[in-house]
Formats: C-alpha cells, sequence, structure tokens
C-alpha cells in the first residue's frame, strides 16, 4: 500500500524527494499517513478535496484484495 500511494504522490507534487510516507497495520485496518512539502500540500487535495478523494478511493479499492480497511490521512 505504501508503494502505491508513493507512486500516486509522485506524479503530483513537484518535490518527490518531501514525500514522507507512514504505515500503521494493525490486524483489520491499515492507515497510511502522508506528509508532504507545504508548497505541494494544495496539490495533494486538490480543488474541493478532489485529488485527495480520489487517492482514498483507489487505496480503499486496492484494501480490498488484501482484506483489510485502509484510511489515508495527509499531514501538514
Amino acid at each position: 500500500m505504501k508503494d502505491l500511494v508513493q507512486k500516486m504522490v509522485e506524479a503530483l507534487v513537484d518535490n518527490p524527494e518531501q514525500i514522507n510516507i507512514a504505515e500503521i497495520t494493525s490486524q483489520q485496518s491499515i492507515i497510511i499517513e502522508l506528509k508532504v512539502a507545504k508548497e505541494d500540500l494544495g496539490k495533494v487535495i486538490g480543488k474541493q478535496g478532489r485529488n485527495a478523494q480520489a487517492l482514498r478511493t483507489i487505496i480503499g479499492a486496492a484494501s480490498k484484495k488484501i482484506k483489510k480497511h485502509a484510511v489515508l490521512e495527509i499531514i501538514e
């Protein structure tokens, strides 16, 4: 899941070297914490949160395959 988020976010931001992803795994869920550079935060969230929602949708679909609930948190 971490690699999937990494690839998608790299395509959106100008500073891919400042992407920091932490993955917290429990028995039934995965929490993915995403940190990007301040100037790239708007690009990741998108207008009215459309990019963030699209990322969450893709992660949710991918998590069905491993039978876990996935949550994406975008940290400022």
